[in-house]
């Protein structure tokens, strides 16, 4: 049994990921070996998705074939097609009788404000994350959906800090294995759970002789929200945001029992990011349910929100600076 940190300790899942470091922009897919009961549950006022009312459990189709994560805002949900090619070609998908659909669920983040605007995900590199395909350890910090990912945004991107991609999993007992993965492109700021701390966030200022860690550095962004420089900014704030990310575990669940581990993994995105789940945000956490072994879906899902938070603190804390922002790994 693996335990590398990773969503692919999970066994059955695989993930692959492309990146365009010139225009900063990216896409994660997550592959099931074997089709695996999905869920979701998004939160936020500005959310980007595709196939998540499939996964509302009184609807049909059980299980799914991959989940995307991408770049690109909309224009990001363009490299589902190339998914949907690589699953076409290997005849995999829901048996519709004379064909078989891919069913790919998808989300997306703005990241359009830090590289080039016209670099976004198209269909052939979601194909070609679909190849790189792997259960290795993914990379972290400025990769796949990460590639573009920034966080504390009140004051617009130029006092923003570099984010990313991460991943993590959790060993509970039994022979069950929760991971996650998320490409951290929060509005607010990322805490230390266990201190309180901001780890990124929003910066006071774009330049100046303040170091990071050092006092004065961050903004703080639910304390500004209330001041009158706040308020004022809250109006023009950017919608250049939003978490996307996948838990998955190897647990026996249905539909309903998939989307609430995905609903109580949400929690873990509440405790690591301040303030969530704003009008500027449109955090979406999608679940999967391999389906091997029995397990209580409570105990899941509370450590499938523990190894969420891993993940975006892992994402942060392996950022590098990129196009003028700081990032906590250089």
């Amino acid at each position: 049994m693996k335990n590398q940190n990773s969503i692919t300790d999970v066994p059955g899942i695989l993930v692959g990921q492309v990146d365009d470091p010139v225009g900063l922009t990216g896409c994660t897919v997550i592959i099931c070996d074997d089709p695996a009961v999905g869920g979701v549950d998004q939160r936020g006022g500005a959310p980007g998705t595709r196939e998540t009312d499939l996964l509302n459990p009184v609807n049909l189709v059980n299980k799914v074939n991959a989940i995307l994560l991408a770049g690109g805002s909309a224009f990001g949900l363009d490299a589902v097609t190339g998914v949907m090619k690589y699953f076409k070609e290997k005849k995999i998908g829901f048996n519709a009788g004379n064909v078989k659909v891919p069913i790919v669920p998808a989300a997306i983040l703005f990241d359009l404000a830090i590289g080039d605007p016209n670099a976004q995900p198209n269909a052939e590199m979601g194909y070609q994350a679909c190849l790189a395909a792997c259960d290795d350890p993914p990379l972290q910090g400025n990769y796949g959906a990460g590639c573009g990912a920034t966080v504390g945004k009140l004051f617009g991107s130029g006092q923003a800090m570099k984010s990313g991609i991460g991943t993590a999993s959790i060993h509970i007992g039994g022979g069950i294995i929760v991971g996650a993965i998320v490409a951290v492109n929060a509005f607010g700021d990322v805490i230390e759970p266990a201190t309180g701390q901001i780890l990124a966030g929003t910066r006071s200022t774009k330049l100046g002789p303040l170091q990071l860690g050092s006092a004065g550095y961050f903004a703080n962004t639910l304390e500004s929200m209330r001041s009158l420089v706040g308020r004022t900014v809250m109006g023009l704030a950017g919608k250049s945001n939003t978490v996307i990310g996948v838990v998955a575990s190897n647990a026996k669940f249905d539909k309903a029992q998939t989307t609430k581990v995905a609903q109580m993994a949400q929690d873990g995105l509440s405790r690591c990011i301040r303030p969530a789940h704003t009008m500027m945000d449109g955090d979406t956490i999608f679940a999967l349910s391999t389906g091997r072994k029995s397990a209580d879906v409570s105990t899941v899902g509370a450590w499938a929100a523990e190894a969420l938070s891993q993940a975006i603190l892992n994402a942060v804390k392996s950022a590098e600076s990129l196009a003028g922002l700081p990032g906590l790994k250089s």
